[in-house]
Order: structure tokens, then C-alpha cells, then sequence
């Protein structure tokens, strides 16, 4: 699969997802395979404004290649400017968000409003595709609500206007995560437009993975909520292409090291404060499922640190 230029080993790629997508976790996602890694998205305008919080959500990793860049915003000139501007990082891909529901984006009439205005959508994907060398994407959802389902006319759009990919989520912004992903929609899509067409919305098993490309035709498969907690996911979507055999999930042994090797990894990059903080979610996902899980998680959002971290895993998780 190729996006652009930019050739991918397999088409499993790792979502965008504020507060997930991380430097730490896309590392542990490529280790197991994952074809493309998109980072956290980030505001143009905070980049135009130099917010020093924008920092950490600009590191990339030599190892973590390819990357997907991921901004948001609704001003075109803005956004080309600063895509302009950061183009010299390491990413190979440069997103365009256009799917996120959080009510405080969209407000702004960012992320998923943009697919209320589709000729916004072509402003946005022109300049920005003219001002820089890297491919340009973008990511939508099946439309705002019900009666703005429009999918394949932004993916229209987006292709004109120098899109090299369209990523798209099976649910409207009004569904937010409810409700069950239509893979039908990027059937359409895919039916409609000549760039590569990635498939979003309900995957969290090889077989699902399969199934989606079936059906639906599309070239690429995105994991969001399946990767949460669960890195591992990208080798069992390779070995269940090349076998359709799933391998064996890992040892409760495997999820505790790899949670303290994550767990480093965020005090390494975000230091020990905020590091250890970020880790109490990323431990309930990793433990889901575990018994005595709940209580683990009660535990766990008291920890302050590493080595409580560790005692406490070694004691619960054996």
C-alpha cells in the first residue's frame, strides 16, 4: 500500500487518538508490526501561537517511521502555513482531522463540522497539498448526523483537491463511538474516488480485519479503541492475514513487563510526574478483562510512582 510516495509494509495502521497516541505507545505498536503509526492530532493554531504543550506532541521517534502528522483546524491559510512550517520534522504523512466529535472541536467548526462545509474541505486540502511535498490526507466519518451523510461527496472533494488518502470512520459525529460502525459507507467511498480508501470503525480482531477489506474493498484498515491497552493486536492482524490462524495472546507475565516498559517510557519522555499519571488509564486498558481487575484499577489511580507501580503489578499480576 502506498499513500503518495510513502509505501507501507501492511495495511494495518494505529489511529489517531488524543491522549494515546504517544511517542511511548506508538513505539510498542510498531514493535508488533503496525504498518503506519498516526500521532495525537494537534492545533494549528496552538503551532501558529508556539504552546509549549505542543512540544511533546511533536516528538517522533527514528524507529517509530512511517508516521502520520495529524492536525486540526478550520482556517485554511493557517493550516497551510503551518504544515508549511513543520514540514522539515520527520513525518512522511501530513493528516487532516475532519472527524473528531469532541464537542469543544467542533464548536470551533473543527474536526467533524468541517464535513458541513464542503467547500471549506477543498480550501483546506488545496493550500495545504500546494504549500508542502509531503502527502496529504485526510480522516471523516460517515457524515455529521443522519441527515448530513455525506462521506463520499468529502472524499470526492478531498481527492480533488490533492488528497493522496482518505481514512474513513464508519459512524456519524452524532454516534461519537455508540452504536455499530457501517462498513457500507466506505464501501461507497472506496466505489468513488481513486486513492487509496482506509477503513475505520469496529476492528479488534483478525478476523474482523479481514472481513472489513471483503466487504468493503478498502486498502488499508485503521485500529483506534482496539489498540487501547492491547499493542499486540497488529501482530495477531498479520498472522491471522497469513495464517488465518490467531496466535496465542500474551501471558499475563508479557502485559505486566510490557506495561513497566511503557510505563519507563513515559517517564523517559514526559517525566516521572506526568509519566506516571498517564500510565493509570493506559493500566486499565492493559488489565481489562483481568480478574480483580476494577479493584487493580482503584490501586492503580493512587500510584505516585514507579516503583509503587511495579510492586503492585508484580503483587496483583502473577
Amino acid at each position: 500500500m502506498k499513500i503518495g510516495e510513502v509505501k507501507l509494509e501492511n495495511p494495518y495502521i494505529l489511529a489517531p487518538m488524543a491522549g494515546v497516541t504517544d511517542l511511548p505507545f506508538r513505539l510498542l505498536c510498531k514493535e508488533q508490526g503496525a504498518g503506519l503509526l498516526c500521532m495525537e492530532m494537534i492545533s494549528a493554531k496552538a503551532l501558529q501561537y508556539k504552546n509549549k504543550n505542543t512540544k511533546t506532541l511533536l516528538a517522533i521517534h527514528p524507529e517509530e517511521y512511517p508516521v502520520s502528522l495529524q492536525l486540526f483546524g478550520s482556517e485554511p491559510d493557517i493550516i497551510s502555513e503551518i504544515a508549511k512550517m513543520i514540514e522539515p520534522l520527520p513525518f512522511q504523512i501530513l493528516d487532516i482531522n475532519m472527524g473528531c466529535p469532541v464537542p469543544k472541536i467542533v464548536k470551533n467548526g473543527e474536526g467533524s463540522a468541517l464535513m458541513l462545509r464542503p467547500e471549506l474541505v477543498y480550501e483546506i486540502v488545496s493550500k495545504t497539498a500546494k504549500a508542502i511535498k509531503k502527502p496529504v490526507t485526510v480522516k471523516i466519518r460517515k457524515g455529521f448526523d443522519d441527515a448530513h451523510i455525506n462521506a463520499v461527496e468529502i472524499a470526492k472533494v478531498a481527492e480533488e483537491a490533492g488528497a493522496k488518502a482518505v481514512a474513513v470512520h464508519g459512524r456519524t459525529r452524532e454516534q461519537y463511538y455508540s452504536g455499530k460502525a457501517d462498513w457500507d459507507i466506505i464501501r461507497q467511498v472506496k466505489a468513488a474516488v481513486s486513492i487509496p480508501v482506509i477503513g475505520n470503525g469496529d476492528v479488534t480482531t483478525g478476523e474482523q480485519a479481514i472481513r472489513m477489506r471483503e466487504e468493503t474493498g478498502c486498502d488499508g484498515v485503521m485500529i483506534g479503541r482496539g489498540a487501547q491497552g492491547n499493542p499486540w493486536i497488529f501482530r495477531e492482524l498479520l498472522e491471522y492475514e497469513k495464517t488465518g490462524k490467531l496466535p496465542e495472546r500474551p501471558s499475563p507475565e508479557v502485559v505486566r513487563e510490557t506495561m513497566l516498559r511503557h510505563a519507563r517510557l513515559q517517564m523517559e519522555y514526559k517525566g516521572d510526574f506526568i509519566g506516571i499519571r498517564e500510565m493509570r488509564k493506559h493500566v486499565a486498558w492493559y488489565t481489562k478483562g483481568m480478574k480483580g481487575s476494577s479493584k487493580l484499577r482503584d490501586e492503580i489511580n493512587r500510584t505516585e510512582s514507579y516503583e509503587e507501580l511495579e510492586a503492585l503489578l508484580y503483587e496483583k499480576i502473577k
